[in-house]
């Protein structure tokens, strides 16, 4: 049996990327303040933010996230042991090479960091084209485009091209996106429907195929025409028709009736987030009302953050053999992410002073601070017995 870290892939993913996170906001912070440098290689600094943003602290939380849940939900075999190791390394060491570029061969960065996606690729392709449910299958061709974006990045800055370079960060934050609606939009509403059944304040929404290819659809539309360098028009026009059929759709699972239910209510707030920000991806587009970076930060920080404490949350808990019970420090933790959103998207469309970004960052370092202070220790721990953890208050 493998040690407890390496028993499921949420145990040393979480682990790092929780850890990894206050780190990576105090260094970006301090460059952006001008207390300190990145070492960043020529690289614009807020380049060198986005790529670390996703392909370093959520690249390590999705591989956690996805990893864990496929074999409860496709009902592929868990990768543990040695294979869940080698991925390890390969995230460890696209980190080290990204903060050693000043000191490595040009290529050796951009050879090491694009590592990760095509091993775990590799690794679920066959067992993905062996599930039941053939739309597991769309996840494959999301981890080829976060490897396409990764790609796209790194050869925009070893040819200077910092646009392209953009392009790619661009391009990462749209798979993310499409993962974000695929995953949720299954986790969502099952959650919610157990939840209301257990209230008794009504069922689950029922599945609506039509609307879920069309969630889906709109937002493929919006990055192809957004990649493409569309007119802004349709772009915004695009952008508009997302906010539309997200909102339909997250209407129909009536998340405000489980206010008093944490885990499930933080999911809703992380979709709530994203219609927010199509709604100023369509305002910056239409008539440039706010400024374009206004919806990257709504839906990084307010809809991936929340999400993703959420998820991190439910699964700690519930894979670790203990109760679904949200501690306090973990509402703490959403409360927090929910203002620094807030905060930074007000820094960002009214343009307010260095405090408000740095106050920001440091409570979107915090949330993840508290997720380490409250499981890190249970990670590295082996699972309660089911029936000790049904003693637990």
């Amino acid at each position: 049996m493998p040690p407890p870290l390496l028993s499921s892939a949420f145990r040393p993913f979480y682990f790092l990327g929780a850890l990894y996170a206050p780190l990576l906001a105090a260094a970006w912070l301090g460059a952006y303040l001008g207390l300190w440098e990145v070492p960043s290689v020529g690289t614009p600094l807020r380049l060198w933010h986005g790529h670390e943003m996703l392909f370093g602290f959520a690249a390590a939380i999705i591989a956690g996230i996805v990893l864990t849940a496929l074999p409860s939900w496709a009902g592929t075999e868990e990768i543990r042991g040695g294979r869940l190791a080698l991925l390890v390394v390969l995230w460890l060491a696209g980190r080290a090479a990204f903060w050693a570029a000043p000191w490595l061969p040009p290529l050796a960065p951009a050879a090491i960091d694009l590592l990760l996606f095509p091993a775990v690729f590799a690794m679920v392709a066959p067992q993905l084209a062996r599930a039941s449910n053939r739309l597991y299958l769309l996840l494959l061709p999301i981890l080829l485009a976060l490897a396409a974006a990764n790609a796209a990045y790194h050869y925009g800055i070893l040819a200077a091209n910092t646009a392209f370079a953009g392009l790619g960060l661009r391009g990462a934050l749209y798979a993310i996106v499409v993962l974000y609606v695929l995953k949720g939009g299954v986790l969502a509403p099952i959650f919610t429907g157990n939840a209301l059944r257990e209230k008794g304040r009504g069922d689950q929404a029922p599945f609506n195929v039509e609307l879920e290819m069309l969630a889906v659809g709109v937002v493929l539309l919006l990055a192809a025409l957004d990649l493409a360098g569309a007119r802004p028009l349709w772009i915004g026009l695009a952008a508009l028709a997302c906010a539309g059929v997200h909102a339909v759709r997250t209407a129909r699972w009536k998340g405000w009736l489980l206010t008093d239910v944490p885990l499930v209510f933080v999911m809703h707030l992380g979709f709530a987030w994203l219609i927010f920000a199509f709604l100023l991806k369509a305002a910056a587009e239409l008539g440039g009302l706010v400024p374009e970076a206004a919806w990257v930060h709504a839906f990084t920080v307010g809809s991936l953050g929340l999400m993703m404490l959420g998820l991190m949350t439910r699964v700690s808990l519930r894979h670790t053999g203990r109760p679904l019970v949200v501690p306090v420090t973990m509402k703490l933790a959403y409360g927090m992410m929910f203002i620094a959103s807030l905060i930074r998207l007000a820094a960002t469309v009214h343009g307010l002073d260095d405090w408000a970004v740095a106050l920001a960052a440091v409570l979107w370092g915090l949330t993840f601070a508290l997720y380490f202070v409250q499981f890190g220790a249970i990670l590295l721990r082996p699972s309660l017995a089911r029936d000790a953890a049904e003693r637990l208050v």
